[in-house]
């Protein structure tokens, strides 16, 4: 997938490692891949690379979609890549079982919240710390790839989203402007 892997790099930096699903993984996981010193400074980026080998259906369409998952985080760790590796696993497992997609405005619940926070969602998002041209690539085999951001949320956040919507969420994230590379951010004033 040498289209994809430039796609990435050209914004996340050099990929530095990739991770192989573990044996009982779910027919067609991904690897789960590791970037650093792309264009923002200070961060650490992890994607899956190969889950848009399967189409995905969203409950509000008909369409297949053609998914890589995407989670970032400040490289504030002395050791190690964090949980994110694990995350992102855990998160293409769901949906390759399910054999939905995941798009904007979407909340994934996690079995227990990230080590050392109140963070216990996912919200897929647009990468939007990126330009434009990175929310989705068009692959070798003609495939259209969207590259969804998860972002880590509370529980609160995650009823927000529920009860109001994914446009007043984002509302909430403009106004705000918490810093979403920070999974250990303070809540937002919702």
């Amino acid at each position: 997938m040498p289209e994809l892997i430039d796609h990435l790099e050209r914004r996340l930096g050099r990929m530095i490692g990739a991770w192989s699903p573990p044996a009982d993984a779910v027919q067609g996981s991904p690897q789960v891949a590791c970037f650093r010193e792309g264009r923002l400074a200070g961060c650490q980026s992890f994607a899956t690379v190969g889950l848009s080998r399967t189409p995905l259906r969203h409950p509000a369409s008909d369409r297949h979609f053609h998914l890589e998952l995407l989670a970032c985080e400040n490289t504030s760790r002395a050791t190690g890549y964090g949980h994110f590796p694990d995350v992102l696993e855990f998160v293409t497992g769901q949906l390759l079982a399910s054999g939905q997609a995941v798009l904007r405005g979407d909340v994934v619940a996690l079995p227990a919240p990230l080590p050392g926070g109140t963070m216990s969602s996912l919200y897929a998002g647009r990468p939007v710390y990126f330009d434009d041209d990175f929310f989705s690539v068009t692959i070798e085999n003609g495939s259209d790839v969207v590259i969804v951001w998860l972002i880590p949320i509370t529980e609160q956040e995650t009823v927000f989203v529920r009860e109001k919507g994914w446009r007043a969420f984002e509302d909430a994230l403009a106004l705000q402007d918490p810093d979403l590379l920070d999974p250990a951010r303070p809540q937002l004033d919702l």
